[in-house]
């Protein structure tokens, strides 16, 4: 009996020795990505001073395949207009999608950096905007390279086949859905799991990875509210568009206060009102780009129906015939993100074994923000994915907003957003070390 424990325990032993033998090598993973730092921030600096909007990003596309190809993928342009696919066989194994967002935000930078964006775009409505990335899918795209880059160099620790994703157009929601409709017809095996990071004004050195719904879903849509133009001195003689849709904005927001059931998150934004050119002409038309957010398709198909019952309502009470009766052009729209409890598990470990306990953030509850992300992958046999979010400010600007009472120094699509350049080799070891997990058996 004695020998049998002995033996027993022995087999244990060799059995332990082995699995961490089979661990993750996270000091080659972070010697790897530090190594690469400085050729990285560089590629991080030129897209950033280089930015594009959602499916019009053919120089940054143009870098990722470069260097995807450089390094042995066999790349794909033009996928979904300026998605780029990446595809490296490793032996036998899982088939991991890894995505990056690649497009910017129409809003001006202020953080006054040396390598700031100060470029200016003509955006799909004809209107030349100031442009930059400041929501950081410049980070995103400079990840992935680098995590390419450590995932060849570290081939002999997994097996199967990698796919990254250059994504165009999450912004306006619709880049996903158009890689998804077209990438698989053309042989991209679907992935088994799929996984992507976003940055956060979290401090660096810190994520949030979290199992469950972490993103909310979002519609994006243009309501027009047709008048009879005329002279301004004589509005009687005219019906006012951009009256009643200053009186449409207003009632919109009844529909979250009076409407919607209080303990089921929802929002309605509009973003813009473009109406009018001279100051003594009434417009014939007058247009609302809104925005909404949702976790629950009940309560999304509700503000629809409200919002279209307040915008009848307006142009019954503005006596307007039918044929001048508002329209709602639908022009995005994303699922809310819900994010696999086994992947994350999985990937929390590895991660708590690369950075240590309590980088982890938790107890945030999910966001209203949207991403497209798991459009890549919502119409597949599998929808198994993980989607989290990076620290980027540097330590100072975080210690600063602490002082003033702030939760986060700033926020993504404001101009003074910014990535601290650590964050650039530490987004790196983070991805490369969940890739490289969601590998293992």
């Amino acid at each position: 009996m004695k020998k049998n424990r002995i033996a027993f325990a022995a087999l244990l032993l060799t059995t332990l020795g082995l699995q961490a033998q089979s661990s993750l090598d996270f000091k080659k993973i972070t010697v790897l990505s530090n190594a690469d730092g400085d050729r990285l921030v560089t590629i991080f600096k030129d897209i950033h001073a280089n930015p594009e909007l959602g499916f019009m990003e053919v120089r940054t596309a143009a870098i990722v395949a470069k260097e995807l190809k450089s390094l042995g993928f066999t790349v794909m342009t033009g996928i979904g207009k300026t998605g780029v696919v990446a595809t490296l066989k490793n032996g036998d194994g899982p088939i991991v999608m890894y995505r990056a967002d690649m497009d910017c935000n129409a809003v001006k930078e202020t953080t006054g950096l040396p390598y700031a964006s100060a470029k200016m775009m003509v955006n799909p409505d004809g209107i030349e905007v100031p442009v930059a990335h400041l929501c950081g899918h410049d980070a995103h795209t400079t990840w992935m390279l680098g995590i390419a880059k450590n995932m060849v160099a570290m081939k002999n620790q997994w097996k199967g086949t990698l796919i990254m994703i250059g994504q165009p157009a999450e912004e306006p929601g619709g880049g996903a859905a158009a890689m998804e409709a077209e990438m698989y017809k053309k042989g991209v095996p679907e992935p088994d799991y799929l996984l992507g990071m976003h940055t956060a004004p979290l401090e660096v050195g810190y994520y949030l990875n979290a199992a469950g719904p972490r993103m909310a879903g979002a519609d994006q849509f243009d309501v027009t509210f047709h008048g009879i133009g005329g002279h301004g001195s004589s509005p009687n003689l005219a019906v006012d568009p951009i009256v009643m849709a200053a009186n449409a904005i207003l009632q919109y927001q009844t529909i979250i206060s009076r409407n919607n059931e209080p303990q089921a998150p929802a929002v309605i934004t509009v973003g813009a009102v473009q109406a009018g050119i001279d100051n003594n002409v009434i417009p014939a038309s007058a247009t609302l780009k809104l925005n909404t957010r949702f976790f629950n398709y009940t309560v999304r198909d509700s503000i629809l129906k409200r919002i279209e019952r307040v915008n009848l309502g307006i142009a019954i009470a503005n006596n307007l015939p039918k044929e001048l009766y508002p329209t709602l052009t639908m022009k995005g729209r994303v699922s809310p993100l819900t994010n696999d409890k086994m992947m994350v598990d999985k990937i929390d470990v590895a991660l708590e074994k690369l950075v240590g306990p309590g980088k982890n953030i938790q107890g945030f509850p999910a966001v209203m923000g949207s991403e497209d992300f798991q459009h890549l992958v919502i119409n597949n046999k599998k929808t198994v994915y993980d989607y989290f979010l990076v620290g980027i400010a540097s330590a100072a600007d975080s210690a600063k907003a602490r002082k003033e009472g702030k939760m986060f120094p700033y926020s993504n699509h404001n101009g003074d957003f910014k990535v601290d350049l650590t964050a650039i080799p530490f987004g790196v070891t983070l991805g490369t070390t969940a890739l490289l997990e969601m590998f293992q058996k």
